[in-house]
């Protein structure tokens, strides 16, 4: 039996078809809504930094890429649903009288472009909307530059596997979506009019619907013909052997021969297929399907399973000795860690014996032992320098060298950031929080090498940087000039903030406690000053203050992402960035320096390694790299961010490499030339810690000169596990990564003290010391890297951190200093353990800290740890420390802690470092002493006694947590302090 179509369905009325129209606008505006205000707020940004090409050319090209996809997805699709309409049976053939899909057929009947144009549509703009992520796939491909290698078993450059394989890859894969797609849609098409059909034994099949079908997959397995040709390139890619990454013996041996064989079979059997459908005999494909799935079998699957079993494994040292070459060469190429930047020295011996005199003549190392723990000292810099309970500072602070009074040295340094968390609970308004607290003010630096006094038992006081701060109201109080040291930028600045405006209507910025009513006059910032964009930046925040609110007026500025890695994610989304930016005051402004990395997973034979895995280690207060797979990694670009501004300025760092000249095409003019680079910049730059910990996991075991040595694995180093945290001293437990540390030193083969990056290795799964690696920092020879292997045989055995800190431990000095300075009321902090080569061998030091446990405690340095040769000094101040271990006189060299005489106290308090009183009145409120009355004015007398009733009221505020009290007080003290220079000013 056979029966019609039915008639079509009666059509919507005007209203009906109006009303479904508005539902669909406000479907669409619901959809695409968040979407549109996302780029326009984007747009927006980019202009403020001057990045709108990078926005427009990431648009275009998404756009494109969008359209491209959804054209390929939708229009294949639509041609076959056209194709299977167009050849339907003119009478449907039904079984019974009641044919279940009559129904859907009479609907798509009725309105044949509504689904032959929609069904096709809605499949491209899902495609479009999935292949426009691609558009780095499509921008590499456009503007890739070749690198001048080839590899070892194609010959082709290696551009080809970094930049073309991956687009053609894409583009193939879209293609087999499309292909798969338009057969679905053929095959449902077919079998809703007739062409298909399920009843009977085998079922059956019309004519044309046969040829169709048959020829999309045809079609199919030819481009499977042109996959299999990519797939031999790919296995310089592959992970077969769990050693190295790259193709291995069976790969080049089975897999590579049956991908040719493979792709011989898919042409043959899209001929099969081709002539099948024309001849109208289904018996020939289906031959060759079968064909194709047992060569599959066979030729992929059990050709190199009975390679790898019965020939390779057995002799595997040998068969895979060329692959391994192949990998280690290519490795080291893509992580720098070649001859040419790697220097290895075999004849460092780690001599366990040092005169004193040999410790007394160090004046490189010694002198700049770095006693003071970036990750440990935040909460101290919080406390003393911090002052107003809205300015706070990061987790971990950074560490960086200046000179100051003509000698260069380590400094802890960090912006004093606005820290809005950090308000009082009746300060925490919208308009504090937006429009009044919206800056930090000033750079701090303490001395890495020294404190303010050394600490004798837990409740003496002492051990505290000597941090000073060079802000608004004193330029250069931290011995380094800044001209603009309002922070505008920085990693605490998680919040929007909207600034300027007219003087009068805008409530003020809180700048100084004497000065509350200062407005932005940068460049910084996205005018919110008329009605759309206030309209749009409520919207985007879900914020109706920001509408209506009158305290934004003429001029208003909003500021968002003002996060220094996340503007230079945006403006480079290319780039890694080094999870770790650090601030610098470079022609005296504060400009946050970050570090940006130029990566692949794709260079042919180089060892695949995770970025989020090699990064990771026991520092806290950083963010962590994402768990990405690489083999390709070049600190190409040096980023700055200005604090004051939010200005973002991308340096080339290597011009050389080719992945950075490809985004240097794809995004001219972004990128400044590496000769741009100031004298006074380039002094501030320090090797990235990311990529340093990428490189020291490489070298572990790409420091082998062979391929034998490199299967044995006996030679292996391993990254040591950090002994100051919980756990660490277990080596069973799986404690984190010791860090790399930055040191001001002088290594061996140097004639100065530079700034550089280091850190211990040991042996594979043993804890002594295997070797100690070091790349400098210094504009001279950044980036050159050193490793000191330390010899293997016969001599005896350096201690590891490890057995370092279980020394310390068990050391019945500091045991019994432990007991005395630890209790119940008291934290110890274990501070970083350095390694520095010294005379010939090797010198551990470690500050330890305590904490009293209260809300508004902070750590102070109370004993130092030294270790050499076994030898083990453990005191207050690292010259006793190293007196103990080399001989009375030895600490000499060190730098001891600041005199009182000549500094005061040290604490670094922001309050005494602004306008500083006589020596006597630089002490804490309650170890003051009268202040000298020689004078006799009685104008400078009042002053230094309101100093002295402010000071005493702020430590009363602090210890009691009352931050309106500190206000109060730190007001008070300002106007003393003026009074006090006023009164020394006038010859008094």
């Amino acid at each position: 039996m056979a029966t019609r179509p039915s008639a079509s369905l009666p059509k919507l009325s005007r209203r009906a078809r109006v009303l479904l129209i508005i539902a669909a606008v406000i479907v669409l505006l619901l959809l695409l809504g968040a979407r549109l205000l996302d780029t326009y707020v984007d747009w927006l940004w980019y202009g403020e930094v001057g990045a709108r090409g990078v926005f427009g050319t990431i648009l275009l090209t998404r756009v494109v890429t969008f359209f491209a996809t959804g054209a390929l997805v939708g229009g294949l699709l639509a041609l076959s649903l056209w194709l299977a309409y167009r050849t339907r049976p003119v009478f449907v053939p039904v079984t019974s009288m009641e044919d279940p899909l009559a129904r859907y057929r009479s609907t798509v009947v009725a309105r044949p472009k509504l689904f032959g144009i929609g069904i096709p549509v809605v499949a491209g703009l899902i495609a479009g909307a999935s292949g426009q992520s691609n558009w780095e796939v499509v921008q590499m491909w456009l503007h890739g530059t070749d690198f001048g290698r080839t590899d070892p078993v194609f010959g082709k450059d290696a551009s080809f596997f970094t930049f073309d394989l991956p687009f053609y890859g894409w583009v193939l894969g879209w293609i087999f979506v499309a292909l798969i797609v338009s057969f679905i849609g053929a095959v449902a098409t077919h079998y809703l009019f007739g062409g298909i059909r399920l009843a009977g034994r085998g079922g059956e099949i019309s004519g044309p619907a046969r040829v169709h079908l048959l020829v999309l997959v045809g079609v199919f397995v030819l481009f499977k013909a042109l996959e299999f040709f990519f797939d031999r390139y790919q296995l310089l890619q592959a992970g077969r052997n769990d050693l190295f990454t790259g193709a291995a013996y069976t790969d080049l041996h089975a897999g590579m021969p049956a991908k040719l064989i493979l792709l011989c079979i898919c042409v043959l059997c899209a001929i099969a297929f081709f002539v099948g459908a024309f001849l109208r005999n289904i018996q020939l494909p289906a031959i060759a399907l079968v064909l194709l799935l047992l060569s599959g079998l066979i030729l992929g699957l059990a050709w190199p399973a009975v390679l790898e079993q019965f020939s390779v494994r057995p002799n595997a040292n040998q068969k895979e000795a060329t692959s391994i070459e192949h990998n280690m060469e290519a490795t080291q190429y893509a992580y720098q860690l070649d001859p040419e930047h790697v220097e290895i020295d075999e004849e460092y011996t780690g001599n366990t014996e040092a005169s004193p005199e040999e410790i007394r003549a160090d004046e490189g190392t010694i002198p700049n032992i770095r006693i003071l723990d970036p990750n440990v000292l935040s909460p101290t810099f919080t406390q003393r320098v911090g002052r107003e309970n809205f300015y706070g500072f990061p987790e971990k602070l950074d560490v960086d060298r200046y000179t100051v009074d003509g000698e260069e040295q380590a400094y802890i340094v960090a912006a004093k950031e606005i820290n809005t968390n950090g308000l009082a609970e009746n300060q925490q308004t919208w308009i504090n929080r937006h429009l009044v607290y919206t800056h930090g003010n000033g750079f701090v630096a303490a001395p890495a090498n020294t404190v303010d006094r050394a600490l004798e038992d837990a409740d003496s006081d002492g051990g505290y940087p000597l941090a000073r701060t060079s802000d608004t109201q004193n330029p250069e109080g931290a011995g380094i000039r800044v001209d603009e040291p309002r922070i505008y930028y920085g990693e605490l600045a998680t919040d929007y903030a909207i600034v300027g405006g007219t003087p009068g209507q805008a409530p003020g910025e809180y700048d100084t406690a004497t000065d509350r009513s200062y407005l932005y006059q940068g460049k910084g910032g996205v005018p919110i000053d008329n009605l759309f964009n206030r309209l749009v930046f409520a919207a985007q925040y879900g914020e109706r203050n920001i509408l209506f609110s009158d305290q934004i007026s003429e001029g208003a500025k909003i500021m968002y992402n003002r996060d220094p890695r996340e503007r230079v994610e945006k403006v480079a989304p290319w780039l890694t960035v080094d999870s770790d930016p650090y601030p610098a005051v470079i022609d005296g402004r504060i400009q946050w320096i970050v570090d940006g990395y130029t990566t692949l997973n794709n260079y042919p034979y180089s060892q695949l390694t995770s970025l989020g895995g090699a990064t990771e280690d026991s520092l806290t207060g950083v963010a962590r790299q994402q768990d990405n797979r690489i083999n390709y990694i070049r600190n190409s670009v040096k980023a700055t961010v200005d604090a004051f501004d939010g200005t973002v300025t991308l340096y080339a760092m290597d011009e050389n490499d080719p992945v950075l000249q490809t985004w240097m095409k794809a995004f001219p003019g972004m990128v400044q030339p590496h000769e741009t680079i100031s004298d006074e910049l380039r002094a501030h730059f320090r090797y990235p810690e990311d990529m340093f910990k990428v490189q020291r996991e490489l070298l572990t075991k790409y420091h082998v000169k062979n391929a034998q040595e490199f299967y044995s694995t006996q030679t292996f180093w391993n990254v040591p596990q950090d002994p100051t945290i919980e756990g660490g001293l277990d080596p069973n437990s799986d404690t984190a990564n010791q860090p790399p540390y930055y040191v001001y030193a002088q290594a061996p083969g140097q004639d100065k003290p530079t700034f550089q990056i280091t850190s211990a290795l040991t042996p594979l799964a043993r804890q002594y010391l295997a070797a100690w690696m070091t790349v400098s920092s210094d504009p001279e020879d950044y980036g050159k890297m050193t490793v000191l292997k330390l010899p293997t045989g016969g001599g005896q055995q350096l201690e590891g951190p490890v057995q370092v800190q279980n020394a310390f431990q068990s050391n019945p000095k500091f045991t019994q200093d432990r007991t005395l300075l630890g209790n119940q009321s008291v934290d110890i902090i274990y501070g970083n353990l350095l390694t520095l080569p010294v005379a010939g061998g090797f010198l551990y030091v470690e500050p330890v800290y305590i904490q009293q446990r209260n809300a508004q405690s902070y750590p102070q340095l109370a004993r130092v740890l030294v270790s050499f040769g076994g030898r083990i000094g453990v005191a207050s101040t690292l010259n006793e420390a190293l007196d103990e271990v080399f001989g009375e006189g030895t600490g000499e060299a060190a730098t001891g802690p600041a005199q009182e005489e000549a500094g005061g106290d040290g604490s670094g308090d922001d309050e005494q470092q602004q306008a500083p009183p006589p020596k006597d009145e630089q002490r804490e409120p309650d170890q003051q002493k009268t202040p000298p009355q020689d004078s006799g004015d009685s104008d400078m007398d009042q002053a230094v006694a309101d100093i002295r009733a402010a000071l005493r009221k702020l430590k009363n505020a602090q210890q009691s947590g009352d931050f309106a009290a500190q206000g109060e007080a730190l007001e008070e003290l300002d106007a003393a302090t003026r009074r006090y220079e006023e009164a020394a000013g006038s010859g008094n």
